[in-house]
């Protein structure tokens, strides 16, 4: 097991706080821009100081990020105390309404590939003409303005 490394007394600049986060530096800016990072201090030079709990907290935010978690969901999630009982509570709160959300986006993409694969079986390759394009150019008449038909909406919380 290697040794691990003393806490740094010094701060990250934005690109190693970045490269050791795995969040980019515009991400970084954005987060800050958000308030889910904390103003950094700033050196003489004016750069950006990012400690090893900045870091973690990158870190943190990049996970639930890719569990596409909307902003509101992470900042909730960052002012909560792992110790206290009734954040445990506000923790499954927030993830049980997530879940709910990732269901819709499921029951859309479901009904999404329910459409494409009616779609894709419309054409075999062996007529005269593209029963596929055929059928999109179709749908664009069909969906245009006044159309009859809905436009799609997206429910994505994100």
């Amino acid at each position: 097991m290697p040794p691990t490394s003393p806490p740094r007394t010094q701060g990250y600049r934005i690109g190693e706080a970045a490269e050791r986060s795995g969040v980019s530096t515009a991400n970084i800016r954005y987060y800050e821009k958000e308030r889910l990072m904390l103003p950094q201090a700033r050196g003489d030079n004016s750069y950006r100081s990012y400690s090893d709990a900045d870091v973690h907290r990158l870190r943190f935010i990049r996970l639930c990020r890719a569990m596409d978690m909307s902003l509101d969901e992470v900042r909730t999630l960052l002012a909560l105390d792992l110790r206290s009982k009734s954040d445990c509570e506000r923790a499954c709160i927030t993830l049980d309404a997530h879940l709910g959300h990732v269901r819709e986006r499921l029951a859309e993409l479901r009904s999404l590939e329910k459409d494409l694969l009616a779609l894709r079986d419309s054409c075999d390759g062996s007529d005269a003409e593209c029963h596929i394009i055929e059928g999109l150019h179709q749908r664009a008449d069909r969906e245009a303005p006044g159309g009859g038909l809905p436009r799609a909406r997206s429910t994505r919380h994100v």
